[in-house]
């Protein structure tokens, strides 16, 4: 039997366990797939002990960064500095970031496919995933909202670096009026902006999906704007990641519902 895991720092929240193994029963593997927490820092000595019985991690934070060092990477994860996946099969140890794709997916999947400014709240690896993916989908403007500018320099130079105009304000600025909103920030830090950052964009794309429904989400459905979530992306990055992993492609829509109905029993809504 294969093994995969989802590793990160908390992670007992994650869905990943019902999304991969939901695609595990589509595909008829008998795979297992399980949540471990590994502390900050502990990434690289936890993929050493691994034994051959494992094929993949999902890795989501704080390790995203660190895992970049621990196998062989392509463009875009040299780019960007973060990655999300690691695999190893026929006898080689790959790391890969799924997020831009995913981001790309999930936009597209709620009919967003084109993008002039996009304001981004915060700074971190997944706000540089999806900065690539919607500059790649013809954003040629991004406003970067953070706390602080200095910790913000590798997204700021992404963004420059992939041709965008590239602005940055602070996190508890007026946001600009924009085509699209993106929020990678905890969900409760909105609470009470949601409604006023949700007027100023057409479409918003909430991450997280812990608090759910997220602040943001539930202002961007009252305001009537376009609103993608963080169950899209979860989706939308795992299918590239399950293909990764076994080699197979599964439809992005089942591991939606998955993941919301996993989602609606864990909330009791």
């Amino acid at each position: 039997m294969m093994r995969c895991a989802v590793v990160g720092h908390p992670v007992a929240h994650s869905l990943s366990p019902a999304i991969h193994c939901a695609a595990y029963q589509l595909l008829d593997l008998d795979w297992s797939y399980q949540v471990i927490d590994v502390e900050p820092g502990g990434l690289r000595a936890f993929i050493a002990s691994l034994d051959d019985s494992w094929r993949g991690l999902s890795v989501t934070m704080p390790h995203k960064v660190d895992l970049v060092e621990l196998g062989e990477t392509d463009a875009t994860v040299d780019l960007l500095g973060a990655a999300n996946t690691w695999v190893r099969r026929d006898g080689r140890t790959i790391v890969r970031n799924t997020d831009v794709t995913g981001a790309e997916v999930a936009l597209r999947a709620r009919g967003v496919t084109e993008v002039e400014k996009v304001a981004m709240l915060g700074a971190g690896a997944t706000a540089r995933s999806v900065v690539a993916a919607v500059i790649g989908m013809g954003a040629g403007e991004v406003v970067v909202m953070s706390r602080s500018r200095e910790r913000s320099t590798e997204i700021l130079k992404l963004a420059d670096d992939l041709g965008a105009h590239v602005a940055w304000l602070p996190f508890d600025s007026e946001p600009p009026r924009c085509d699209l909103m993106v929020s990678t920030v905890p969900a409760r830090s909105l609470m009470t902006r949601a409604k006023d950052l949700t007027a100023r964009a057409d479409a918003v794309f909430d991450v997280v999906y812990d608090l759910w429904p997220t602040p943001v989400a539930v202002a961007g459905k009252v305001t009537g704007v376009t609103v993608i979530d963080g169950l899209d992306l979860l989706a939308g990055q795992a299918v590239d990641q399950v293909q990764l992993m076994t080699g197979h492609r599964v439809p992005m829509d089942v591991l939606r519902s998955t993941a919301q109905n996993a989602l609606v029993e864990r909330v009791g809504l």
